[in-house]
């Protein structure tokens, strides 16, 4: 998937099923790179959405980086991420059906270049999340079964 993996949103694997995923690139400042770099990010609660046919990611949190002199960067400024068009097309015509949300799974670099893994998600029900979970814990006690026997 990815050269090295800097932050993940386990939470929104946890909360919403993912029905598609989408590679962007992502705009930042020079002391924005060093922090993500040093793994100081935070997806969760972030989210996205299509601006003026821009997709923009939202409450994103880059922590400032520890070396910088005077220039600190706002924390959780909207950044710009870049997609084709066709992508973005898609992405406004997956988002305009009810309960649908894009949302950022992963942040990773590739060869070199910060990427945002994106999701077109729907959100889980409560009961929906539970029933994930007894479904992961049977598969679990199946394996062990297996090994067990074996």
């Amino acid at each position: 998937m990815s050269d090295s993996t800097i932050a993940q949103n386990r939470r929104a694997r946890h909360d919403y099923d993912i029905l598609e995923r989408f590679e962007a690139g992502i705009v930042l400042t020079g002391t924005e790179i060093k922090s993500v770099r040093e793994h100081r990010v935070q997806l969760v609660g972030a989210y996205a959405r299509v601006r003026n046919g821009e997709v923009w990611v939202q409450d994103m949190h880059i922590a400032p980086y520890s070396h910088a002199g005077y220039s600190h960067h706002d924390p959780r400024r909207d950044r710009k991420l870049l997609l084709h068009r066709k992508e973005i097309r898609r992405i406004r015509e997956l988002l305009e059906e009810k309960g649908l949300t894009l949302i950022p799974l992963s942040l990773y670099l590739k060869r070199g270049k910060a990427k945002l893994e994106l999701g077109i998600a729907r959100g889980r029900k409560q009961h929906d999340r539970r029933e994930a979970i007894k479904e992961r814990e049977q598969s679990r006690e199946m394996a062990r079964a297996v090994r067990r026997s074996a």
